[in-house]
């Protein structure tokens, strides 16, 4: 059976990518920053007939990541996905961003991709076999108060590339995604910080988008499923926008 560990998978897109990679037949390793907040995904992916585990980890610490490999190979039986989700946003104005909000997001994005990446290509170069997904943004391009996450973003493209470099000759791919307007609870998070009504936020973003409405965690979720699956297997060093046209 094809093993896949999602981070960032107790909500939101990371959500939606474990379950549609266990309806695709995968065993899945759930992670979030902690177990409890795994219940929801895991629940569901097994009371619909998978197979998930759930693992609290934060995904910038070491030894926390280390365990939750070791959990998945010895639960699970082995590791073929791996798909960098883990998020936080900590938005400000570059005048009253703060060290932690700075540290707080590239530890998350950039530090926890690149702990993930580094234990599952043990496995991946060994069987010489793998698939890696990042997810990125549309804010790598750049956007108005968050510096922090936007620099992280972008950095995470330049990451996959450089990975896709080293691993593909044995057999991994490596890919990323960068997501428009997505409907998620740090979309939601955003609009009350903004003091806006989520369904006049909603609106307006789908108004200035050439589909005409805002994405979903499962419109992700149906790219990560192609990019690790058998049709993408000529795709690697790539970034996707999945952003209704915006871009």
């Amino acid at each position: 059976m094809t093993v896949a560990l999602v981070t960032g998978a107790g909500r939101g897109i990371g959500a939606a990518t474990a379950k549609r990679l266990a309806s695709d037949g995968a065993a899945v390793a759930v992670i979030d920053l902690r177990e409890a907040d795994t219940a929801e995904t895991v629940d569901a992916i097994n009371g619909a007939g998978g197979r998930a585990i759930g693992i609290g980890c934060d995904v910038a610490v070491t030894d926390q990541v280390e365990a939750a490999f070791e959990r998945t190979l010895a639960e699970l039986g082995g590791l073929d996905i791996l798909v960098n989700n883990a998020g936080v946003i900590r938005d400000n104005m570059l005048f009253k961003m703060t060290d932690d909000d700075w540290d707080t997001v590239m530890g998350v994005h950039l530090r926890g991709a690149f702990l993930c990446s580094r234990a599952a290509q043990r496995t991946m170069v060994a069987q010489r076999s793998g698939k890696i997904v990042n997810l990125s943004s549309t804010s790598a391009l750049g956007n108005r108060g968050q510096a922090n996450y936007a620099a992280a973003k972008a950095g995470i493209q330049g990451f996959t590339r450089t990975l896709a470099l080293e691993l593909s000759p044995f057999g991994i791919n490596v890919n990323s995604i960068s997501p428009g307007f997505i409907i998620t609870p740090m979309i939601e998070e955003t609009a009350r910080r903004m003091g806006v009504p989520l369904d006049v936020f909603v609106k307006g973003a789908a108004e200035a988008l050439p589909i005409r409405r805002v994405g979903t965690p499962e419109d992700i979720a149906g790219v990560v499923s192609f990019l690790v699956g058998p049709d993408a297997s000529y795709i690697t060093g790539q970034n996707i926008y999945v952003d209704g046209g915006y871009r």
